[in-house]
């Protein structure tokens, strides 16, 4: 199962200036809100997008109480290539007790979806995380 998923869109370019970014030539925001209504109309529910430095992440949260992020970001400061990173978060201190990726299953599905259902999505391209 991948985590990461690579793509190239214009659709998610952002419309206010740099200075109004989190950080200069860090983006994501617009593909977080988009890919979090997205997700809800397929029955699969996350947080509203959460802003960090490098870039914007939604919250997934399984039945078993399994938590992930979906790190949404540009590439290389571009504002058409994307980025999107599953993330497991630990369910103890210290990095420890991190729900394998297959709890996660619905959400990669439905992210496979929605990015190959928009015919202004194109370039879409599967691979594991570092």
């Amino acid at each position: 199962m991948h985590s990461k998923v690579t793509f190239d869109s214009s659709l998610f370019s952002p419309y206010l200036p740099d200075d109004a970014q989190a950080n200069p030539n860090c983006y994501g925001a617009e593909l977080a809100f988009w890919l979090s209504k997205k997700l809800a109309e397929r029955g699969v529910f996350t947080s509203y997008p959460i802003a960090e430095d490098w870039g914007w992440f939604i919250e997934y949260i399984t039945e078993s109480e399994d938590e992930f992020w979906l790190r949404c970001t540009n590439r290389d400061g571009s504002a058409d290539q994307w980025q999107c990173i599953l993330e497991a978060k630990p369910k103890s201190w210290f990095g420890r007790n991190k729900p394998s990726l297959e709890r996660a299953e619905t959400l990669l599905m439905a992210l496979r979806a929605v990015l190959e259902g928009q015919p202004e999505i194109g370039n879409i391209r599967w691979g594991d995380a570092p």
